[in-house]
């Protein structure tokens, strides 16, 4: 079995740049000793984290202008991890997890190209909220609301790994679910509020989706 073919891109923010390696396409695949199978990840789903997604160029191109200084910062779900990334760059105290066996090669891969110090990372699985993570004041995801059985674990996590004054900032492509979640953080002292993206000419199509904002205080 061939090593995937690769990607090289930079994906502009301002005057900032990050450099970002990715799998060429979806439709590459490399899992040679079956870690991914192991994990309950299908061959069609296995090259999915390592696109750029639409949605992960709107909660990067959000967070850039948001004001992270001093929070401890989670991205849920981080794939290529591109707010990270950005963060990263901007010396902010940013955690980033995810579930699949190869995005903590490319997140090094990726901080290393941008000669930035080490992000950290956790391999996290929603169903099981016994980490070393800790609590965060402000989480993030792009495109994590895929799955109706994965509503509750997720709602659970964020949950589980909030400060008691924490926000939330999920970017929803348009999947429906969006309702669900929002109905479990607000049970929790969630605020819950749902805006359309402004000034998305960096997409290649019109974006369909929400910005979804949850905060609770203490």
């Amino acid at each position: 079995m061939t090593n995937p073919r690769l990607r090289y891109q930079t994906v502009e923010f301002g005057k900032t740049d990050i450099h970002v390696c990715t799998l060429r396409d979806k439709q590459e695949f490399h899992d040679p000793d079956g870690v991914a199978e192991e994990l309950g990840i299908a061959p069609s789903l296995w090259p999915l984290f390592g696109i750029i997604w639409p949605s992960s160029l709107v909660l990067a191109h959000y967070i850039n202008d948001y004001s992270t200084e001093s929070k401890r910062i989670l991205e849920l779900g981080c794939g290529m991890a591109l707010s990270s990334l950005l963060l990263n760059k901007q010396h902010a105290d940013i955690t980033a997890t995810d579930y699949h066996p190869e995005v903590e090669l490319f997140l090094n891969r990726n901080t290393q190209l941008n000669h930035d110090s080490p992000i950290a990372f956790e391999r996290a699985d929603w169903a099981n909220t016994d980490d070393s993570l800790g609590l965060f004041d402000l989480i993030i995801g792009s495109d994590v609301l895929y799955e109706d059985e994965h509503i509750d674990l997720l709602a659970n996590f964020i949950i589980a790994h909030a400060e008691p004054t924490c926000e939330v900032i999920l970017v929803d492509p348009g999947r429906g679910r969006k309702t669900k979640l929002s109905n479990r953080l607000i049970e929790n002292g969630f605020s819950s509020s749902h805006l359309k993206p402004r000034h998305t000419d960096y997409l290649d199509e019109e974006f369909k989706g929400h910005i979804l904002k949850f905060e609770r205080l203490k």
